[in-house]
């Protein structure tokens, strides 16, 4: 086990205890500071945000890992599209080859135009996925909403993870959260998941609970309880399973079949979980953002399963026995966007 995975186990143990989290608690006390710093002086105004003539969604989350924005960004920018909006998805481009300095343009809308390594997974999942919608790549979020508004007459931007760049104003702050994992244990990076203190929950105008489950009957209860305790308007998201297919011939993969589970995603466990009706030979977690070699798949025996996320870097390989699991959104995104101010 690498010490990346070990820090990511020990966020979400709340009885942990050990000279490793006692010198990442100490280390907390750092990013604490420097993290409310620079709130104080947005908050204050010290810092100005900048305006650009679009209506700008933030989705992003309070903790790392993968809580299930890239899918609601999807189910927005869809949204967006089929009510004649011209729309663009706005990422960092953590994981791609392309320089984050500059904007890349990973689609117009019309056409992809870079891979899943230069682009990064998500860009350019997001670029295949959401028809019509352009997906722009830059660290400077505010440099690539000018970009796309001169360019493409972009009307409506989506910021993928974006509730920590403060630089761009945005119109409404949406923050997803999963209803199994929670804050963690409630520590600021590095000792816990948390990006940010409490000062944060005063900029989230709608909270999503992430339901990655096919129960989702105590995901409605910890929204309810969310929503009273935080007094934020709260949604539940639903992501299920639909289907598992070839991801070269398209061809459906039924349950009960042996398959191999491999994956480079946040939260690993939740996709395991998500592959009860096969008989799993072995489980495969590799660190988030994870750029496949053949190395890591000369051992493999059999069908390999998984996601969709991953099966973008995996197509380049000539194999045949790779398949990824479909999901399902359901989301209210008509009351999510309802932006009552």
């Amino acid at each position: 086990m690498n010490i990346k995975t070990r820090i990511t186990q020990l966020h979400y143990d709340r009885n942990a205890k050990g000279t490793l989290i006692k010198l990442l608690e100490f280390l907390s006390y750092f990013y604490g500071a420097a993290s409310s710093f620079r709130n104080w002086l947005y908050d204050k105004k010290i810092l100005k945000q900048k305006r650009v003539s679009a209506f700008v969604v933030s989705v992003g989350n309070m903790t790392t890992g993968g809580v299930g924005k890239t899918p609601v960004v999807l189910e927005i920018a869809r949204y967006f599209n089929k009510k004649g909006e011209k729309t663009a998805i706005i990422s960092r481009g953590y994981g791609g080859k392309l320089s984050n300095k500059q904007v890349n343009v990973i689609s117009d809308g019309q056409y992809v135009r870079h891979t899943a390594a230069m682009a990064g997974d998500e860009p350019f999942w997001l670029a295949q996925k959401a028809e019509g919608v352009c997906v722009l790549t830059c660290k400077n979020r505010y440099k690539a909403a000018k970009y796309a508004i001169e360019k493409f007459g972009v009307t409506k931007i989506i910021l993928d993870d974006g509730f920590q760049h403060r630089q761009l104003h945005r119109d409404l702050d949406i923050v997803l959260m999963d209803s199994k994992m929670g804050l963690g244990n409630e520590k600021l990076l590095p000792a816990g998941p948390l990006r940010e203190g409490a000062e944060a929950l005063d900029r989230i105008d709608k909270l999503v609970i992430v339901s990655k489950n096919t129960d989702h009957s105590k995901a409605e209860k910890f929204a309810r309880i969310m929503e009273k305790r935080l007094n934020i308007e709260t949604l539940l998201c639903r992501i299920e399973p639909d289907y598992i297919y070839n991801i070269k011939t398209g061809e459906h993969l039924e349950e009960g079949n042996a398959v191999t589970a491999l994956c480079a995603i946040g939260q690993p466990a939740q996709f395991f979980d998500f592959l009860k009706g096969f008989y799993v030979k072995k489980e495969i977690a590799l660190d988030d953002h994870h750029q496949y070699s053949p190395i890591d798949l000369v051992d493999i025996d059999g069908n390999i399963v998984t996601t969709e996320k991953d099966a973008v870097k995996l197509l380049r390989f000539d194999m045949d026995n790779i398949y990824a699991m479909k999901l399902k959104t359901e989301i209210d995104v008509e009351r999510l966007l309802n932006v009552n101010r």
